[in-house]
């Protein structure tokens, strides 16, 4: 939705909040803005939800359909099968074009058929006894096609795939990283820095190349990095113990970026409304631990109350402001 539809909204709903349209002529002037979808829009959705569904659906089943026959399909058949849907894929995504929908759900397809192959290769031959290796090869491997297919959703994929790498390689090596981050919070700080770094790449090539606008791939990859700053600070918080004496000030960083970015240079509500969010929860549980770590009476159950619903409604009145500020 572009910026001439918010402004047309914005106006639309101050002259009838005045009076100045009458009620039964709204729904032409929907119409005449274009702000409603038509039946053409909703049919073109309804029709690339469902080719999306589809091809997740195909994908998926592929997978279910090897593990629930292991035992009765070698492993030539197997193999071979997999093998094939991924020609078949690339094919697909080579016909159908790279700007399609369908075209960008072949190659989705086929970077799910990847893994599904790597999956079976390790299982069929133990090669990695290591869980991490299977998405981190995933990953490496499925990187050439995120680049020729320049795709979003590949590229979210990606990073998913290298989030699960270093969380599984947490859990077999703990102490790798010791030099740098608390033993218990290390894996935490690396998804922190990871997704915070895809972020800010993210955020500067999308000034330079188009297909990389789509604000959900974005968002997505602010709230890895925004939930995993919140835990370490909220870790910091309750338990005494921890040594993350950095998750503080580095959170306290975190959230004015967020504000100088988001607010001033790429006006974004959805980050805004997060950053608020992290704000009252951290703040919560500051005032929680404090006020009753050693007096859990009835009196601050409800000033703790009190704060959360005078919080809330501020951060509320704030983002609505900006809304119609966004709007203009």
């Amino acid at each position: 939705m572009n910026r001439f539809i918010y402004s047309a909204r914005h106006h639309l709903i101050k002259i009838i909040e005045d009076g100045i349209l009458p009620v039964e002529n709204i729904t032409d002037a929907l119409n005449i803005l274009h702000i409603a979808p038509d039946k053409k829009k909703w049919l073109s959705f309804i029709d690339s939800l469902l080719l999306w569904l589809g091809g997740l659906a195909i994908a998926f089943s592929v997978l279910f359909f090897v593990a629930y026959n292991w035992s009765d399909m070698g492993r030539f058949a197997k193999f071979g099968m997999v093998e094939v849907l991924i020609v078949l894929a690339v094919a697909a995504y080579w016909k159908l074009g790279v700007d399609s929908v369908a075209g960008k759900v072949s190659l989705l397809m086929a970077t799910i058929f990847l893994g599904v192959l790597l999956a079976l290769y390790g299982q069929t031959y133990q090669t990695g006894a290591d869980p991490w290796q299977l998405f981190f090869n995933w990953a490496l491997l499925m990187l050439p096609w995120a680049f020729v297919g320049r795709y979003p959703a590949i590229w979210i994929v990606w990073i998913l795939l290298i989030n699960i790498t270093i969380v599984m390689y947490n859990q077999i090596f703990r102490d790798f990283f010791w030099t740098f981050f608390s033993p218990n919070m290390g894996m935490y700080w690396q998804v922190f820095i990871f997704n915070t770094l895809a972020l800010a790449v993210w955020e500067t090539l999308e000034m330079k190349w188009q297909w990389l606008s789509e604000r959900w791939a974005i968002r997505l990859i602010a709230l890895a990095s925004g939930v995993s700053i919140t835990w370490l600070v909220l870790s910091t918080i309750l338990d005494s113990r921890s040594d993350s004496v950095l998750s503080t000030p580095i959170w306290l960083a975190w959230l004015a970026g967020l504000y100088f970015i988001y607010r001033k240079l790429k006006p974004d509500l959805f980050m805004l409304a997060g950053g608020c969010l992290t704000g009252i929860v951290v703040t919560t549980t500051f005032l929680a631990k404090s006020l009753l770590e050693n007096n859990d009476n009835a009196g601050s159950f409800l000033l703790l109350t009190l704060l959360v619903v005078g919080m809330g409604a501020s951060a509320a009145m704030w983002l609505k402001k900006l809304h119609k500020e966004m709007q203009l």
